[in-house]
């Protein structure tokens, strides 16, 4: 089995540097929240009273994120994933086009959409033709100025959208959080990092224990969008199945099928991603959701957040998720970075 703690592992397998993008990320969420903050946007946009975030993959994550944040302030924010738009948008609706490419047909198709709206426009994005369209219209644009895979850019897809929202005073200041977030996702960048032994190291340990099983994570409220960052992340670095539910609604079905296959119990492992923000009730699900697992022998997990605010709290489980989703696919002998199928399924759809 690969060492993790062998610095050959890194150098053999980690070919296209993930590794740097995870220990990059506080500063990339410092630079974007900063940019954020500072882009320039009309008046009129400070009216709208719902966000809608187009986008997909690893663009549209952040928008899944904030949303959790949004909600506990007020203001509604829906994710499409999809072409086109949904229905009753109004010109008091915020319509974010989120791609990092700046390609991406179904976010270009839900911008051409957007054009025939009343709606305010704005696109987050490297380049491409999604960000040449909207500054040839004078579309407010929060350029992304890091180089990575989508999923690796979540300091822009997440913390900049956040700070577009701070900038037009739809959620309530984020600067007191911004800065404890800061703090803590810097410090696990030490506590998590390769040269942490495996009995130190949480992230190392997670990942052994995912090792071989299926990945499944369960997270509620603020958290829900968590628990599909983790999911996501182990199928596109680890390239592994990985599945996430969503409290309290899986304990309105998923648990009663704990029962079979009988023998699928011990080749899963399930993190349950936990907070005292949390509804009360949500966290005492957790509980007992746990103890039914174990009722059943199924592996599992509770995992709790780190720091007072909300943001925190989703941010450090998001970084012990990528961290731990980074060393699983060491474990597997494979490269984090690249995404094949995705690659092979694009070049398809472009042929047709």
């Amino acid at each position: 089995m690969i060492n993790l703690d062998d610095p050959k592992t890194y150098a053999n397998l980690d070919k296209n540097k993930m590794l740097s993008h995870l220990q990059r990320l506080p500063e990339q969420c410092q630079q974007a929240w900063e940019k954020a903050k500072q882009l320039t946007i009309s008046a009129p946009y400070r009216r709208v009273n719902k966000v809608i975030v187009a986008g997909m993959g690893g663009s549209a994550i952040g928008g899944d994120l904030a949303a959790g944040l949004a909600a506990l302030d007020g203001l509604e924010l829906v994710v499409h994933r999809d072409y086109g738009l949904p229905p009753n948008i109004d010109r008091n609706t915020l319509i974010v086009l989120a791609s990092y490419s700046g390609v991406t047909e179904e976010t270009l198709s839900s911008y051409e959409a957007a054009l025939k709206t009343p709606a305010k426009k704005l696109a987050i994005t490297s380049g491409g033709s999604l960000k040449e369209k909207a500054t040839a219209l004078g579309i407010p644009v929060l350029s992304i100025d890091y180089a990575a895979p989508p999923r690796a850019a979540l300091g822009y897809g997440f913390i900049g959208l956040l700070g577009i929202l701070d900038n037009l005073g739809l959620v309530k200041d984020k600067a007191a959080d911004m800065e404890e977030m800061l703090s803590i996702i810097k410090s696990q960048t030490n506590s998590l990092g390769k040269d942490v032994p495996l009995d130190n190291n949480p992230a190392k340990r997670l990942a052994n224990q995912f090792f071989g099983r299926l990945a499944v994570t369960y997270g509620g409220g603020f958290l829900a969008s968590v628990a599909r960052r983790w999911k996501t992340q182990i199928n596109e670095n680890s390239k592994a199945w990985a599945f996430y539910e969503v409290l309290p609604e899986l304990n309105h079905n998923a648990l009663v099928g704990y029962e079979f296959p009988a023998e699928l119990g011990a080749h899963i492992f399930i993190t349950i991603l936990r907070s005292p923000l949390l509804n009360p009730r949500i966290q005492l699900r957790c509980q007992i959701t746990s103890e039914i697992l174990a009722q059943r022998k199924v592996p599992h997990q509770i995992l709790d957040g780190q720091g007072q605010s909300p943001l925190s709290q989703m941010m450090s489980l998001i970084v012990l998720g990528d961290y731990t989703s980074y060393y699983l696919a060491l474990l597997y002998g494979i490269d984090p970075s690249p995404v094949a199928v995705i690659d092979y399924l694009k070049g398809r759809l472009a042929q047709i």
